[in-house]
């Protein structure tokens, strides 16, 4: 009985515990619940310009997906989470940057979504700093949720809208190839 009990206990240290990811020195959570809705963790990474790490982005969606096509035309929730990790990162920049990823994701067409754009862009513009975690929240039917440090700033309607942001980092342009195969747990 000992010598089972011995095995048994060896097993269990074998077994990795579940864990948080981390990217750098932030612990991704694994799962995610925003409202009544519980995601799961994609992939996570680092996004760098030059030679700075600027922020994390963790993709939470209802099952993990490699395809990335599939998971930007779900009309299902889901989830990017931001990390800004560096102090060179101004509003200003990042809210220029992610109008560059809006233009490259839709191949320079946003009449259709300029209102969403300019609201998601304007919150970046007027509100970033260091150590903010962005949550952009997709729900069906009310479109992508914008929250900063928990807290609700803005609602951007619509899937299409939806369609364009997640492009940014997983489309046929995205921001970083690299950062796109991490997203989807290709690493």
């Amino acid at each position: 009985m000992k010598r089972y009990m011995t095995a048994f206990l060896l097993l269990l240290c074998l077994i990795p515990a579940a864990q948080a990811k981390r990217v750098l020195d932030i612990k991704v959570p694994d799962s995610q619940t925003y409202g009544d809705t519980q995601l799961v963790l994609n992939g996570a990474g680092v996004r760098s310009k030059f030679i700075y790490d600027v922020y994390i982005i963790a993709l939470y969606t209802q099952s993990q997906s490699k395809d990335a096509q599939a998971l930007i035309t779900a009309d299902e929730p889901m989830a990017m989470r931001i990390y800004i990790i560096s102090d060179l990162v101004t509003g200003e920049r990042f809210a220029d940057y992610t109008h560059e990823g809006f233009v490259r994701s839709t191949d320079g067409d946003l009449k259709n979504i300029q209102k969403e754009v300019d609201t998601l862009v304007n919150s970046f513009r007027n509100n970033l700093e260091k150590d903010d975690v962005y949550d952009l929240v997709y729900q069906p039917g009310t479109g992508v949720e914008i929250f900063r440090n928990g807290k609700q700033e803005d609602v951007a309607p619509g899937l299409e809208f939806k369609q364009a942001l997640f492009g940014i980092w997983l489309g046929d342009k995205p921001v970083n190839s690299g950062l796109r195969d991490e997203l989807l747990g290709k690493e």
